[in-house]
């Protein structure tokens, strides 16, 4: 057996309300025998979990007949715990292996489960050997893959066959997942059709295909509307006219999972990528520029295409900076990406996870997930010049406001934080939201949200109520509304919803007062187990082994980073800060009963180099790198019994 390898530990029971994937059956450990199982613990408004999935997938296809990945849905979000909406979101996230519904998170605490994602490697003889959290893990654990294949095929313990996944029936229809859309000037929409990796034009009727720019398949290729290739597309803007010429594209395209910005010639419908890669921009990575193996600098400004790029969500035309705001969700970011001059440069954003106005530089960001230009109501108003951002996993709207220099101040209108969420109005200051994924600006300068996981529009009127604004609902009863359209005319005000969930585009007509109601539907906490921890001394240690065959990646600096902070700020008298070991001793503060602690791990492998004639490392050979990382925000109730210790496994 592998050193690296867990103590031998029984793996526990998959136990949950149901399961998807497996045309009705339940499935047990005892149904897995003599097979290499990894179990991603997920929840599907992660953004990291999304690229777990994808790391996943060319794994899960190499090795169908010895592997079984197990999906353990155990929702952040109320509206997670529907089943119908994990169904929904197992179809459009194309997942093709058994998903457990955990509602109640009972095998995620069999598993003690401290963040999504977490993955668990089980042994063919239903021993856990190893776990981790976060993603960039997919070289380590198809090492691991292959040395328990190996090793269980030797002593005739693996089984090799089909599993118990069981596909579900296809589904048809012109939309499929709609993400986002856009008017165009013909009076037709350019809608992301999200599900059908394409675009696909619609009559104002918002019914009638037009025609579909993209080939249908998963993929990254450039070329005409046929051949073309999207994957799970989101955000489109409208190039200005005065660019159109110059640029030689129409519309500016989010590939979201393609990490990449791609143009649209809406003459021709050929479509070329602009920005990125194709490769995910890994936080502390040494490959994120190409060509370079420095670091990223976030002062930098970058060609657009030799930066990798990480699940941009919404794009945005902002004329005072001159550039497209991207809203970079994959990492917690803003960026610009210049069109004339074919650059890209981090806008705002630290690639924390969390709520945190001010400057730019500092602050931070949840998946934002929409943008949209504010209207300029009075001509001694910078209104036009802000931005109104929808921060999807802080449940927040927020607005960004450029300055001369080109950088930006950033302040929160609607919102509390990560784990406080609901349905709530009134005052803005303490209204609830749920997920939103979309914005758009009214004529009077107020703000409707698509609030996603509320199936519901509200509106944010600034000028209402107070120095805060005031918050209402505008409909209800939408299948995850995840952008809308703004149509006014002069007698009236309508707004286009997509509606994600049910694979359409729906008008809604504004109240005559357009002030909407006020209804309150509670707040609402992540429901995660807070961890019982001693005041005083408490020792933090994340785990890291490098996969078989890899090391510890030194050449370029330290290979691991821990950084700490806390919610309140006043919850850490010590141990707070960033650091190079994966392990430190923190203070807790008596007087503070419960709170979040915030720990991000990184820790950088490489292939193992093999050994020339001389016995030295071989210098034709370039070893592969790795970068693992995650972000925990640990919830604690600081008591005299809690524990001394804390152990979050990066890879153990």
């Amino acid at each position: 057996m592998s050193s690296s390898r867990l103590p031998r530990v029984r793996a526990s029971e998959l136990v949950g309300r149901g399961w998807l994937n497996t045309g009705g059956r339940d499935v047990t450990l005892a149904d897995l025998r003599g097979k290499v199982v990894v179990i991603d613990f997920w929840t599907f408004c992660c953004v990291n979990c999304l690229h777990v999935l994808d790391e996943l997938r060319e794994l899960e296809e190499r090795h169908r007949d010895e592997l079984v990945i197990v999906g353990v849905h155990s929702p952040k979000f109320a509206h997670e715990a529907d089943p119908d909406a994990l169904a929904a979101a197992v179809e459009r996230y194309e997942v093709h292996h058994p998903v457990l519904d955990d509602p109640e998170l009972v095998t995620w605490g069999a598993y003690t489960a401290r963040a999504w994602p977490t993955l668990v490697v089980v042994d063919p003889e239903g021993y856990v050997v190893a776990q981790m959290a976060g993603e960039g893990h997919a070289s380590a654990i198809e090492a691991i893959v292959e040395e328990l294949v190996a090793e269980h095929d030797a002593q005739g313990t693996l089984h090799r066959g089909d599993g118990p996944y069981v596909p579900p029936a296809p589904t048809s229809g012109t939309l499929r997942f709609p993400a986002k859309a856009v008017a165009l000037p013909s009076g037709n929409l350019l809608v992301a059709d999200a599900g059908h990796h394409a675009l696909a034009e619609l009559a104002p009727d918002g019914e009638t295909l037009v025609r579909r720019i993209g080939s249908g398949e998963r993929g990254l290729v450039d070329g005409g509307p046929d051949d073309a290739r999207f994957s799970e597309p989101n955000g489109l803007c409208r190039v200005p006219d005065e660019l159109r010429p110059a640029l030689g594209y129409d519309v500016l395209v989010a590939d979201t999972v393609n990490h990449a910005l791609r143009g649209v010639d809406l003459a021709t419908g050929r479509v070329r990528t602009v920005a990125g890669t194709g490769a995910q921009f890994m936080v502390g990575g040494q490959e994120n520029v190409v060509g370079s193996t420095d670091a990223f600098d976030p002062a930098a400004t970058y060609p657009a295409t030799s930066v990798r790029l990480s699940s941009p969500w919404d794009v945005a035309w902002s004329p005072r900076l001159g550039a497209f705001v991207v809203a970079m969700a994959g990492n917690h970011t803003l960026w610009t990406f210049d069109p004339l001059e074919a650059t890209v440069t981090l806008l705002a954003g630290t690639m924390n996870e969390g709520l945190e106005d001010g400057p730019g530089a500092g602050a931070w960001f949840a998946q934002p997930s929409g943008l949209a230009p504010a209207v300029m109501v009075s001509t001694d108003s910078t209104d036009g010049d802000a931005l109104w951002l929808a921060d999807a996993e802080t449940s927040a709207l927020r607005r960004v406001v450029p300055a001369d220099d080109g950088s930006v101040v950033v302040s929160t209108a609607v919102g509390q934080g990560l784990f406080d969420f609901g349905h709530r109005d009134g005052a803005a200051g303490e209204a609830l939201l749920q997920h939103p994924l979309g914005v758009a600006s009214l004529p009077d300068g107020s703000v409707v949200v698509a609030d996603t996981y509320n199936g519901a529009l509200r509106r944010y009127d600034p000028a209402a109520g107070g120095s805060s604004g005031t918050v209402t609902t505008l409909a209800t009863g939408l299948a995850e509304p995840s952008d809308v359209l703004v149509e006014a005319s002069d007698d009236a005000v309508h707004l286009l919803v997509v509606e994600s969930a049910a694979h359409r585009l729906t008008r809604v007509a504004l109240p005559a007062d357009v002030a909407g109601q006020v209804l309150d539907g509670g707040a609402q906490r992540v429901a995660r187990p807070a961890t019982e921890v001693a005041p005083g001394e408490l020792r933090l240690d994340v785990p890291f082994v490098p996969a078989p065959g890899q090391k510890l990646d030194d050449r370029w600096g330290p290979s691991t980073e821990l950084r700490v902070s806390a919610t309140p700020p006043e919850l850490l008298l010590g141990g707070a800060g960033d650091g190079v070991d994966l392990g430190r001793v923190l203070v807790l503060n008596p007087d503070v009963a419960e709170g979040v602690l915030h720990v991000t791990a990184k820790a950088a492998s490489c292939d193992a180099v093999p050994l020339g004639p001389d016995g030295e490392p071989d210098p034709d050979v370039f070893p592969a790198c790795h970068l693992a990382q995650q972000d925990w925000g640990v919830p604690v109730r600081v008591t005299p019994d809690g524990d001394a210790t804390l152990s979050l496994p990066l890879r153990g």
